[in-house]
């Protein structure tokens, strides 16, 4: 039976206070047409969950979709400077920024795609971090009684990633950095695809190229060609300076509708 789906129906999916994880690095291959129609639907209470992120999380932080962040990192590339809306809604208190390392987001996802409750993590001998997130403990080794901190499993409800190529029942392939994004399929309870291309049913059978994330573990496929548009999708296309600037601009509510409004026809909402 066919996952594909219309932009509309695919994040129709994702429920009021989910544990969210989305895909891509900071400004690359980020599911930005899934995340602008979250702001659409008006969603609200969102967690997330970010390796690195950038304007995916900004974006949510303006348009009040989001409680919570759990991120090793959240800004745009220096030439971009800071997230400010992410920043702002952490210091107002409206969102709780969970701060982690990168590698510990990647940890607790582990974790969760082993079915285990937490995972040790090595690097974290020293650090106010284990203090300040619920998500960090030290207990004492079986073996040598010296102590380890670990990280509590992170299972997403739902995870959204955007791939170069899909097809209609959900396999699909990343060309270039894979980042975390097929380790978040494993991890998360609900995978939905961004695809930039469809492609047919046999296309993985007898190519290659094969798919780095099974039908099974997908809920549903949208077409959306462009669809990580202001951020990169290599090989396909590059950052977009003009339209980054043009949501960073925004500073109002009102300004923000219109950007959302300007970006229907590239986000295939039908």
């Amino acid at each position: 039976m066919s996952k594909l789906v219309t932009l509309p129906e695919a994040v129709d999916m994702i429920r009021d206070g989910e544990l969210v994880a989305i895909g891509g690095n900071v400004l690359h291959r980020a599911p930005m047409a899934l995340v602008r129609e979250i702001l659409r639907q008006r969603k609200r209470n969102l967690r997330i969950i970010k390796t690195a992120g950038a304007m995916d999380v900004d974006l949510l932080c303006m348009g009040d979709c989001v409680s919570s962040v759990d991120a090793g990192f959240v800004s745009y590339e220096t030439e971009y400077s800071l997230a400010s809306h992410y920043r702002k809604a952490v210091e107002s208190g409206k969102v709780a920024g969970n701060e982690h390392a990168c590698y510990t987001i990647i940890s607790a996802m582990r974790a969760a795609s082993a079915g285990i409750p937490f995972m040790p993590v090595k690097g974290l001998v020293t650090s106010e971090l284990i203090e300040e997130n619920s998500y960090f403990t030290r207990i004492k080794d079986p073996f040598s009684e010296d102590l380890v901190t670990v990280v509590k499993a992170i299972r997403p409800d739902i995870a959204l990633i955007h791939v170069h190529e899909a097809d209609i029942n959900g396999n699909a392939y990343i060309e270039g950095p894979l980042f975390d994004d097929i380790l978040m399929s494993r991890a998360s309870k609900r995978v939905i695809l961004s695809a930039e291309k469809i492609v047919p049913e046999n296309k993985f059978a007898f190519s290659q190229n094969k798919a780095q994330i099974p039908h099974f573990l997908v809920e549903a496929v949208v077409k959306a060609e462009k669809g990580a548009l202001p951020c990169s999708c290599l090989p396909n296309y590059d950052i977009n300076p003009k339209q980054l600037e043009c949501f960073k601009r925004c500073e109002t509510k009102t300004e923000l509708a219109a950007y959302l409004k300007s970006c229907e026809q590239t986000d295939y909402r039908r």
